[in-house]
């Protein structure tokens, strides 16, 4: 057999590989063996034909438990990546061939607005596996993700509540935004002090608290502009974000715009921003996974990816529109 030939997996050492694997992953014989409801006496002689086989000793007994020496890191290293891409690749065909499409929860505006431009990826990445986006702004229940097998759920939210388990995809930043054809008609517009709370667009979505007319106080707020709580009611309200920028998009007003959602109009030209400073919002957007479906890894690992993403095409922006931080 030439060096460069290798050589194929025989059902024998393939069962040897398994139980080292479980063995080293666990750090004892016996707990490897109730996972693989053998004995742990089968365990232990399975692994002892592996190491005659490769020549190496691959596990030591010490008094507080099994031991990799270096060989045995190397195959761990090798057997831990190999079983768990052989794990996710039959769980996505397992789903493929039931045809149920993994779900994912989502706030309707950043459904609509930032998670539906970027499936094209996750398709990509998953061509076996079927998608389905529900917007929706319920609380998180953890029972009804496995009982309607919801993989992932993405909510706006401040960081540490709802879920201690939740992992923090992305941060959000406010900026007030308009139609360009709205800042035209209102040329006197060139400092935040000469707003007027009836050119206001609000929006407070369902399932995030707070009062429509929070994030237009934070942001007055946090640039040095007193407005009256009377007069910022006197804005338009809306119970989604996606119905603002809507509202902006047709020249209704100024919104306060979350950058996740309107990046891309601002990058387009549809949307210009009104004043160039910009306020981190005391809201980030977090994933919550559901333990028990087995295509949560999967769409974590990609929301995660795509956030990332995100966030350097986003401050690239910050950066070469001269947007300041107040």
């Amino acid at each position: 057999m030439s060096p460069s030939t290798t050589p194929s997996l025989s059902p024998s050492l393939l069962a040897w590989l398994r139980c080292f694997d479980a063995a080293a992953r666990c750090g004892s014989f016996t707990k490897a063996a109730a996972q693989l409801h053998v004995s742990q006496g089968a365990v232990s002689q399975q692994v002892k034909r592996l190491e005659d086989r490769l020549g190496h000793v691959l596990l030591l007994r010490t008094p507080a438990g099994l031991a990799l020496t270096p060989q045995g890191e190397q195959l761990y290293a090798a057997t831990r990546e190999s079983f768990r891409n052989l794990a996710s690749t039959v769980h996505r065909l397992q789903l493929a061939h039931v045809g149920e499409p993994v779900n994912i929860s989502c706030s309707p505006s950043l459904a609509m607005l930032w998670l539906t431009l970027r499936l094209g990826s996750l398709y990509r990445a998953n061509p076996d596996m079927a998608f389905r986006v529900v917007g929706e702004s319920d609380r998180v229940d953890p029972s009804r993700m496995s009982r309607e097998g919801i993989a992932a759920a993405v909510r706006l939210g401040a960081a540490g509540s709802e879920d201690a388990k939740a992992v923090d995809l992305l941060d959000e930043w406010l900026v007030p935004v308009a139609a360009p054809s709205f800042m035209q008609a209102h040329p006197e517009l060139r400092k935040a002090s000469k707003l007027k709370g009836s050119q206001l667009l609000h929006a407070a979505d369902p399932g995030e608290g707070g009062e429509p007319t929070e994030e237009w106080a934070q942001w007055l707020g946090a640039v040095g502009v007193d407005l009256a709580p009377s007069a910022l009611r006197q804005g338009t309200q809306f119970n989604l974000s996606l119905l603002a920028v809507q509202a902006a998009l047709g020249g209704q007003g100024i919104a306060m715009g979350r950058l996740a959602l309107v990046l891309h109009y601002l990058t387009s030209g549809r949307l210009v921003l009104a004043f160039r400073q910009r306020v981190l919002s005391n809201a980030t957007y977090r994933f919550i996974g559901s333990p028990s479906h087995p295509a949560t890894p999967t769409v974590l690992a990609w929301l995660l990816d795509e956030a990332a993403r995100f966030r350097q095409q986003r401050d690239a922006y910050f950066e070469s529109a001269g947007i300041s931080a107040a």
